[in-house]
């Protein structure tokens, strides 16, 4: 079956998925729109942690040891910072920093982040579309045990240590969806809407909070269908289980389905867990989640449209 497919995705599981769906979908049958929450400024310079996974992921270039950043990194501009005395808690490779660099210096410039983002897509072969939710600026924010935190001070600099209580968006209300991004979910030829395994309250939750992105995915004619970021009670990468626990929810994809449940159709969870108690009105799955390499990561991205495909044939 043809026709687009949009994809919402955070960082590093999300954009292993999103590798999955460019590799198994033609060249003009995409669209990701990435979260931009965590982006924030660090040395002068404009970081976009979860746009630059997925640009890696795509292009080939992402670490599949660490999981983020580029494969075949080098650091000695790290060393040379911490040897300055400088803040090195947030880490730039060598070959990271240039895309640091250049998007800054364009974004001084005048152009807005969804336009370098393109900008960098063609340079690397990407034939995807990649588009931050925002052009206007969102940031995540946890109210913590240790009062508010911005996103990258809890997450890198304090290495999710400190107890969640809380979640916010600061300047969701006040930014505008990115056009192209409600352009593709309003396609007359959408055929899913995916939302990758990635974090629901600081990845997925981000860009649904920007005003006009959930209306215009209940809007869109085409099955939406979720995929688990919670395999055996624990999440694959990030906080996203330590998080569902001091929030007070079960540490499970059921958990996961029963909070995306008024704006999905299907709920992937992982075959190697017990399936889900029944949702109102979406389907539950099982599959293989756990995308260890790239015949995962297309197996499971068929198997996500195979299931939006059966939604719509019913």
């Amino acid at each position: 079956m043809s026709g687009h497919v949009v994809a919402l995705s955070g960082g590093v599981g999300g954009a292993k998925l999103a590798q999955g769906l460019d590799l198994a979908l033609a060249a003009d049958e995409l669209t990701i729109i990435v979260n931009t929450g965590d982006d924030f400024r660090h040395l002068g310079l404009y970081i976009s942690p979860d746009i630059d996974s997925v640009v890696y992921a795509l292009s080939g270039r992402a670490d599949a040891v660490r999981g983020w950043g580029r494969r075949e990194e080098t650091w000695t501009f790290m060393a040379a910072l911490k040897e300055l005395g400088g803040a090195d808690w947030f880490r730039l490779g060598d070959g990271d920093l240039a895309m640091h660099v250049e998007r800054s210096w364009r974004m001084a410039q005048g152009e807005p982040l969804s336009a370098v983002t393109a900008r960098f897509c063609q340079a690397l072969g990407i034939t995807a579309q990649v588009l931050p939710m925002s052009d206007d600026a969102v940031r995540t924010r946890v109210l913590s045990s240790e009062g508010w935190l911005d996103f990258q001070d809890y997450f890198v600099a304090r290495q999710c240590q400190p107890a969640v209580r809380e979640v916010a968006f600061a300047g969701a209300a006040q930014a505008a969806a990115q056009p192209a991004a409600l352009a593709a979910l309003a396609r007359t030829d959408l055929r899913a809407i995916v939302i990758c395994p990635s974090n629901p309250f600081v990845s997925v939750e981000p860009i649904l909070a920007v005003p006009g992105m959930h209306a215009a995915i209940e809007a869109a004619r085409a099955p939406v269908v979720a995929v688990t970021p919670i395999i055996g009670g624990k999440a694959v990468k990030g906080p996203a289980a330590k998080m569902m626990a001091e929030l007070g929810l079960p540490v499970s994809g059921a958990a996961i389905a029963q909070r995306y449940a008024n704006l999905i159709d299907v709920f992937i969870s992982d075959e190697r867990d017990p399936l889900p108690a029944a949702v109102a009105g979406v389907r539950i799955q099982g599959a293989q989640t756990l995308m260890r390499s790239s015949d995962d990561r297309v197996a499971l991205a068929r198997a996500v449209l195979a299931a939006a495909d059966a939604v719509r044939d019913a």
